[in-house]
């Protein structure tokens, strides 16, 4: 059994973390409100541009023929990855991590090479241990993402496409729903993208609602097109940073409450611990007391 002078350590030990925690669920909680107000407000942009480019993709003549739309065979597969900075988030990264590692093995299953592209230290970090070398790395921006950030991402994915290096581009990000939600999202981004083309051909997709197929563009088409696909590609890996860094926030709010919840639990039993312990010792004190004075009467 403990004595009272280890609780007491040990009580101050937790005390102190229980501090820290506080501390870091309410920073937190500060940066958790810029980044959702972030992100609510990209959103219906996001969303129309979406729709935007669906449009102008079923209504130009020659979209089939740009190179960000072209279909080939999949032998060469990117997978950006998205993760954060840090850690102290609960299960947010390694369940990024797990889902980029399954499309992996779907994709070699079907005879195709994965790359990655890493996008925050920690996904970096457990690639490499697993021996795993990225194409390109962006890390230190997880925390404010700024849309230079992604332009950066962008175009290392657009240049990689054009080149030959990629026939197949997707994402896996943390989507944000809530402070205590978030779900794993992996997403299609190039070719500009099967799902969403193929909607918008059938009449399924909002954005091919009242497409004329009979379009006349101005400027051309070629033109339109490259300017508004780069863009596309630009805001949605925009899009999936600002998601990511709420993600990462809410869950380490909520993994920070939990510890300090935690703490509070184990100094109570340890509080309680050394009560017991200081009564032991004071009635053995007194027994001791009574038994030496019986003793000299």
């Amino acid at each position: 059994m403990a004595n009272t002078q280890d609780l007491n350590r040990r009580i101050g030990s937790v005390t102190n973390t229980r501090k820290i925690t506080r501390a870091m669920e309410m920073v937190a909680a500060a940066k958790l409100r810029r980044a959702q107000d972030r992100i609510q407000t990209l959103r219906p942009f996001a969303e129309a541009l979406v729709e935007l480019t669906a449009r102008v993709a079923v209504g130009a003549r020659n979209a089939v023929n740009h190179p960000l739309l072209e279909r080939r065979e999949v032998q060469n597969v990117a997978i950006v990855m998205y993760t954060g900075d840090r850690g102290l988030a609960g299960a947010l990264n390694a369940n990024i991590l797990k889902r980029s590692l399954a499309l992996k093995a779907e994709w070699e299953a079907k005879g195709a090479t994965v790359r990655f592209i890493g996008v925050g230290r920690r996904g970096v970090g457990s690639l490499r241990f697993r021996g795993i070398e990225p194409d390109a790395t962006y890390t230190g921006i997880t925390d404010s993402p700024r849309f230079r950030d992604a332009e950066k991402i962008a175009a290392r994915v657009i240049d990689g496409f054009r080149a030959g290096d990629y026939d197949h581009v997707q994402i896996v990000f943390n989507h944000f729903d809530s402070a205590i939600s978030q779900t794993v999202f992996a997403q299609d981004l190039l070719p500009l993208t099967d799902e969403l083309m193929q909607s918008a051909v059938e009449g399924d997709h909002p954005a091919s609602a009242g497409v004329d197929p009979d379009w006349e563009f101005e400027p051309s088409e070629d033109g339109l097109l490259d300017r508004l696909l780069p863009t596309y590609i630009e805001q949605t890996c925009y899009r999936a940073l600002l998601e990511s860094t709420a993600s990462e926030h809410g869950a380490r709010m909520t993994a920070m409450r939990n510890a300090t919840d935690n703490a509070g639990e184990i100094l109570d039993a340890l509080t309680l611990e050394r009560n017991r312990v200081r009564q032991a010792a004071i009635t053995q004190e007194i027994l001791e007391i009574v038994g030496g004075a019986d003793a000299l009467s």
